[in-house]
């Protein structure tokens, strides 16, 4: 048996990815250049490659077929404009491995632009996976900015900075925030946000043509506690005040609108902008984090979504 390269891989999953948005989405070859973010020529050839390797058939013979229509199904439940799932392992559904590969693929593609590119980051476990995933490029024409503080309280670095790391592997301008991740009061968040590096950088992070964040539950042990921003009495004052998740440490409720109490007060993030014109991908898996996604994309905080098959079901589970 003949085993095929990588890269004759990634040419057989796109061709797979083509074939099924021209068959079964109904897409034209235009519309798949643009969501493939391709030349037309490039579409036209992968759609011929799915049917010459035998990939369409009476239906789209290829694992990636299910992750097709499980996107579909979100897109038009939430109106996302960008869904991407890929396959699941059955004994381990909160992996995190093939969200950090399409992350990957998805920031490479950003990043492949001649034209110059603003990408936020938020923080977080899968977009650290993401980070380390990235191949090696050059492209000082970008700018990568962090969403998020990287600052424990006590001014320790945060382990999961990902605009460093991600700056590393791309050559990128690169503008991680030099602040706490929630400070102590709100006069305090007040005083750092008015600094005018600050400032500049909460002005990049807005004007991002796309953001990545992670999504964090508020069950047991969750993120905001197990990493030290918060302390137990915060995260109960939370629970009792209906937190469902929280996005780059806006801890919202299960309409996914932000909690207007002390904690968010103090949250030194930039805002949350999910604009039709830009995708803000929330990057997450696992049976811990359906219910704050799903509160997320009902609130709108996040209009694009990057994770696995096992998430992507049981969110469709829910009541609309």
């Amino acid at each position: 048996m003949t085993t095929k390269s990588n890269s004759e891989l990634k040419r057989l999953e796109d061709a797979a990815r083509a074939g099924w948005l021209y068959y079964v989405g109904k897409n034209t070859q235009e519309e798949i250049a643009q969501k493939l973010k391709v030349s037309r020529q490039s579409a036209q050839r992968l759609v011929t490659l799915a049917v010459t390797e035998g990939l369409v058939k009476v239906r789209l013979d290829h694992p990636i077929a299910k992750c097709m229509d499980l996107a579909q199904a979100l897109t038009e439940r939430f109106g996302l404009v960008d869904c991407e799932i890929v396959p699941s392992d059955p004994a381990s559904p909160s992996a995190i491995t093939g969200l950090a590969q399409r992350g990957a693929t998805i920031v490479e593609r950003y990043l492949n632009s001649g034209m110059p590119t603003t990408l936020a980051f938020g923080t977080g476990r899968a977009l650290k996976s993401i980070a380390d995933e990235m191949p090696a490029m050059n492209c000082p024409q970008h700018k990568l900015v962090s969403l998020v503080g990287n600052m424990m309280s006590d001014g320790a670095a945060s382990q999961y900075d990902i605009v460093v790391g991600m700056a590393n592997r791309t050559q990128a301008r690169h503008y991680p925030m030099p602040l706490p991740v929630v400070a102590e009061s709100t006069a305090e968040k007040d005083t750092l946000h008015n600094l005018h590096a600050v400032q500049s950088i909460l002005a990049l992070a807005e004007q991002a043509d796309a953001c990545f964040v992670g999504v964090g539950h508020m069950g047991e042990q969750p993120p905001l506690l197990v990493d030290g921003f918060i302390c137990q009495a915060e995260l109960d004052e939370l629970k009792q005040a209906g937190a469902a998740g929280e996005i780059i440490s806006w801890v919202y409720d299960q309409n996914g609108r932000l909690l207007p109490n002390t904690i968010n007060s103090r949250v030194a993030s930039a805002p949350i902008i999910a604009a039709p014109n830009k995708p803000v991908y929330g990057v997450a898996a696992g049976e811990d984090k359906v219910s704050a996604m799903d509160c997320a994309l009902r609130g709108r905080l996040i209009n694009a979504l990057i994770t696995n098959e096992y998430t992507a079901e049981q969110i469709l589970k829910r009541t609309p």
